[in-house]
């Protein structure tokens, strides 16, 4: 009897350890998006640089000793404001100089002036003779030129003495500063640059196998090297040349961003709009990558049920919340955009709401 009992207790555990009979997968409950087809604009991205339509690079017209700078980088200045101050004493000491001459002249003209007057009325007195009289008006003349001369030569060493202060030629910003106090300036020494914080252009180069494309009015969106948009524009000017260096045609277009925004000779992106055409558009939750290939979900319908396909796809660009599709789906299929990270391919689904 202990062997009865024993062994109706070894088949008592046999049957308790036994797996229970594998059922049926059960079904996810999913949302799901139709894909629908947009608009969605074919565009190439290139880098772009900001410059300004006033741009002046400040030199000076003479050479000397700098002996006062009088803005720093950044400074806000109007036209003719006073930047630097070159030595002027070499170019003062040449004004007085010359003023001292004009004096001299002067003083001479002067006399001549009274000495002829006095000739012509011996000379009408028949006091004098005419070779006389002739030689005093040749006198006055000469003495006439000599005093014009000086006081021109004065006139003109007084306006070269404008030279030795670098104004701005504009309303504008100063750049960098490159020289100190003190430093010797040539007529090719860079001082600084002053740029008008107006009328600004996005410098783009395209390559050239575009060239067929590139006309003036294509759509360009202007962004920070973060990808945000800082203002959308249009191309007003195309190249009839190819830039050797770059194999690329320069176009351009105008940035009316604050100033603040963005700056003569930043470096942006520009995304040049070539054309617009339908494309099937769909969440961007929908998306999954797996070893560098993107995947939907799809539902399909199995049957009286829905199973969920993963089907590869091809991205295009995003249009706000939504990736545009280049191929892998059509108008009207309906992708699963919840609880994709859950998700096997052949997997049974429910639609939320069904």
């Amino acid at each position: 009897m202990f062997g009865v009992i024993a062994a109706a207790a070894m088949s008592g555990c046999h049957q308790a350890s036994a797996p229970p009979k594998a059922g049926g997968m059960q079904a996810m409950p999913v949302k799901t998006a139709e894909v629908v087809l947009a608009p969605v604009a074919q565009r190439s991205e290139y880098m772009a640089t900001i410059m300004s339509r006033r741009s002046a690079t400040m030199q000076p017209q003479v050479s000397g000793r700098l002996t006062q700078i009088l803005v720093r980088s950044g400074d806000h200045v109007k036209a003719g404001q006073p930047l630097m101050h070159v030595d002027a004493q070499p170019q003062l000491a040449m004004v007085e100089a010359q003023r001292a001459t004009e004096r001299q002249k002067k003083a001479l003209f002067d006399y001549n002036t009274v000495e002829v007057e006095r000739q012509r009325k011996l000379f009408e007195a028949g006091v004098i003779s005419r070779d006389a009289w002739e030689q005093a008006q040749q006198s006055y003349a000469n003495t006439k030129a000599d005093y014009e001369s000086a006081s021109s030569s004065r006139k003109t060493q007084e306006e070269q003495l404008a030279y030795y202060t670098v104004r701005a030629p504009f309303d504008g910003v100063v750049g960098d500063v490159p020289v100190h106090v003190g430093d010797y300036a040539s007529t090719t020494t860079v001082l600084t640059t002053v740029d008008e914080r107006k009328d600004l252009e996005a410098y783009i180069y395209i390559p050239t196998e575009r060239a067929g494309d590139v006309r003036v009015g294509l759509a360009v969106e202007l962004l920070d090297t973060g990808g945000k948009l800082i203002e959308k524009s249009a191309i007003d000017f195309v190249s009839p040349q190819v830039d050797s260096s770059l194999q690329g045609i320069l176009v351009k277009a105008p940035v009316h961003s604050s100033v603040d925004t963005v700056r003569n000779a930043q470096m942006i992106k520009a995304r040049v709009v070539w054309s617009t055409k339908p494309m099937a558009v769909i969440p961007v939750l929908a998306v999954t990558r797996l070893g560098g290939q993107s995947f939907v979900f799809v539902m399909r319908q199995l049957n009286d049920k829905f199973i969920a396909v993963q089907t590869p796809v091809v991205l295009g660009d995003t249009v706000e919340n939504n990736y545009s599709i280049s191929s892998g789906l059509q108008s009207g299929d309906k992708v699963i955009v919840s609880s994709t990270q859950f998700l096997v391919n052949g997997m049974p689904v429910v639609p939320l709401g069904a």
